[in-house]
């Protein structure tokens, strides 16, 4: 009996230590980030990279803005009327993040976390023609925003902290082991908890890589989003059709002048038939 009530107290005091150093490790992992938006040649982009166990785990390169709607009052002071806050993601801004084997997060603060941003990416398998086929997405975005906040919002009504969530999102879906790339301007819309209010995050200068990054600080092969390879697509046609034309030229000059010349050694018959006698 004594040995075992000595046991138990033991197993005890060793998962506690366990949990308290899984806990200690998750946290540690979550503090591993690093904001690189001053090597960014574009003010406007910014550059996170979220660091576990020594390597790079995610990385996020893009520039973020956010629309946001809210009511003042009108002159009458009876009436509200709507007004359009537009918050930039700055630079200098606060991030935090995780990653695991399907799901990695990332979240970023600023303005004295007058704002804050996060974003969930899931990675999913599939069964396909070909077989299963992994891929990966942003599944959530989450805004939230401090209307009270003098820079952006001007005696907004109701003012205070409100969140803005999308719902049943998929976006940037990547096959697993690339990296999301795309120039273009995307819009997502997220519904807001200030009343009848939506929310719009507009993203520019994408390149995200949120799991199986294999060489640290370096994103894996890009998978193009549809706007940019429309309009690559857009932007190469006019130099084929080009090239197309100008080899037809070509062609046709080449068959001329071949035909030019074989006719020109050709005896010459005349269509005067009163001519043949003084022929031979």
């Amino acid at each position: 009996m004594d040995l075992r009530g000595r046991a138990f107290p033991s197993v005890y005091r060793l998962r506690v230590l366990l949990m308290l150093f899984y806990t200690m490790a998750r946290i540690t992992a979550e503090q591993e980030v690093e904001n690189l938006s001053g090597l960014s040649t574009n003010p406007e982009k910014d550059i996170f990279v979220v660091r576990e166990n020594g390597t790079t785990c995610l990385m996020a390169e893009f520039a973020a803005k956010f629309i946001v709607p809210y009511d003042v009052w009108a002159s009458n002071y009876v009436d509200l009327i709507t007004e359009q806050a537009d918050i930039s993601l700055t630079r200098g801004a606060e991030v935090k993040g995780h990653c695991g084997h399907n799901e990695s997060e990332l979240q970023v603060f600023w303005v004295d976390r007058a704002y804050a941003l996060k974003m969930l990416f899931v990675k999913e398998s599939r069964n396909a023609s070909k077989g299963p086929e992994a891929t990966w997405r942003l599944s959530k975005v989450q805004f939230v925003y401090d209307s009270s906040e003098k820079t952006h919002f001007k005696d907004a009504v109701s003012a205070g902290k409100h969140t803005a969530n999308s719902h049943h999102l998929s976006a940037l879906v990547t096959p697993a082991g690339k990296s999301y790339e795309c120039q273009a301007q995307q819009s997502i819309s997220l519904a807001s908890s200030d009343p009848q209010k939506t929310v719009t995050m507009i993203l520019s200068a994408v390149h995200i890589q949120p799991f199986d990054i294999i060489s640290d600080f370096v994103f894996s092969e890009e998978h193009k989003c549809p706007v940019d390879e429309r309009e690559q697509l857009e932007e190469t046609l006019p130099l084929i059709l080009g090239l197309i034309l100008g080899l037809v030229i070509v062609v046709t000059l080449a068959i001329y002048h071949i035909h030019h010349k074989m006719t020109a050694n050709q005896v010459q018959i005349p269509r005067d038939r009163s001519q043949y006698k003084h022929m031979g």
